[in-house]
């Protein structure tokens, strides 16, 4: 689920974002990216589930420069702020309890 894609360039395994850019010897960056994709994949699934397009918000798999996993949400500030709207209503039904 979060492979490449046209519409997302940075997608995929990705140290801290394209700014960062170094990799740090002996640092597993795969171990990290791997946990944060299953992650990202569950999320993603989750998203398709409640009838959003992977085209407009999306969970991306990536790593920090310490290898640790990071799932970030890219998407549009459309579909973004229908997924906020989406997560308010099922707090306020829920009493904000996960």
């Amino acid at each position: 689920m979060t492979g490449s894609g046209e519409d997302w360039p940075n997608d995929g395994l990705d140290v801290a974002g394209s700014d960062f850019g170094f990799w740090v010897s002996g640092v597993d960056y795969i171990a990290g990216w791997r946990e944060a994709r299953e992650a990202a994949d569950r999320l993603n699934r989750a998203l398709l589930g409640a009838g959003f397009e992977l085209s407009a918000v999306r969970a991306v798999a990536s790593t920090n420069e310490d290898g640790r996993g990071v799932v970030r949400l890219a998407g549009w500030p459309g579909a973004v702020n229908r997924l906020a709207g989406f997560l308010e209503a099922r707090a306020d039904v829920d009493g904000g309890a996960l």
